[in-house]
């Protein structure tokens, strides 16, 4: 009797660590959903209608479960959400994640060409694009149309009101010069920046706009109870995920798609961020 229940005991306990590894390293890597949130900005004019802001970050083609036709599937389900402005915060390659392939930017960026909104598609280039080759990377996005702010900046109108759109150049990796990226821009100006490494946030001017980032994955695997035990900043899980409010500055962190180093992802599911901005 006493061996039967030590058996049982070891099925159960087998069965579910089989389960968590298949969902740790398959299921939850593979799927792709999209998440909205509403970002309020109170110092917007109140006559500025609602954006919707579709940020896709992370991609890491190459990576388990990213491949070009994951690409495809995504620049699909991001047309069917009809956002007015599409954001691409970098990483397209990836050259460190076990069982990747890498693929060429140039395949990915062909695929990426169908994604569709009025205002445009924009992105800033990420730590592995300029491990990899940023030149190459900007290139291959820029012929198909998806221009990279790379410290500057557009205006654009929307529904007949002004606003800016400001990409900063990566924290570590790329130039970052926050002064020339906001040389074009009124002081009172509505806007939007966007970042690959969100630990810029530090550094960045208390205005009014919304900063958007990346990066982090949200660390790839949040514990119950522990927390995430690994997330790529100097400031620990402190810029993780979501919406961050600090000293009357506001950041949103993508968890992004693809994975980094280990193909891992637990409760910090793969998505397709949409931002109702306010």
């Amino acid at each position: 009797m006493k061996k039967r229940r030590t058996l049982l005991v070891f099925i159960v306990l087998s069965t579910l660590v089989a389960g968590l590894f298949l969902w740790c390293f398959v299921v939850e890597p593979a799927s792709l959903r999209v998440s909205e949130y509403q970002i309020e900005i109170p110092d917007w004019p109140e006559s500025f209608p609602v954006l919707k802001v579709a940020v896709i970050a992370d991609l890491h083609v190459g990576a388990p479960f990213i491949g070009l036709d994951k690409v495809k599937e995504i620049v699909e389900l991001t047309n069917d959400q009809k956002p007015d402005l599409i954001l691409l915060p970098g990483d397209f390659v990836i050259q460190d994640v076990l069982g990747g392939e890498f693929i060429e930017p140039k395949e990915t960026a062909k695929i990426l060409a169908g994604l569709k909104a009025p205002l445009g598609v924009w992105g800033v280039l990420g730590n592995h694009d300029w491990w990899y080759d940023h030149k190459d990377v900007q290139e291959a996005l820029e012929t198909v149309g998806i221009p990279m702010l790379e410290d500057t900046a557009v205006s654009m109108s929307h529904k007949g009101e002004t606003f800016w759109l400001v990409g900063i150049s990566d924290f570590y990796e790329g130039a970052h010069d926050m002064e020339r990226a906001f040389s074009k821009v009124p002081r009172n100006a509505p806007f939007l920046a966007m970042t690959h490494t969100p630990d810029i946030f530090v550094e960045y001017p208390k205005r009014t706009g919304l900063l958007i980032s990346s990066h982090t994955h949200g660390g790839q695997v949040n514990l119950p109870f522990l927390g995430r035990p690994v997330v790529p900043s100097c400031y620990g899980d402190r810029f993780a995920s979501g919406l961050i409010v600090e000293d009357g500055k506001k950041m949103f962190v993508s968890t992004g798609i693809g994975t980094s180093i280990i193909p891992v992802r637990f409760r910090v599911p793969p998505e397709i961020s949409i931002l109702y901005i306010h």
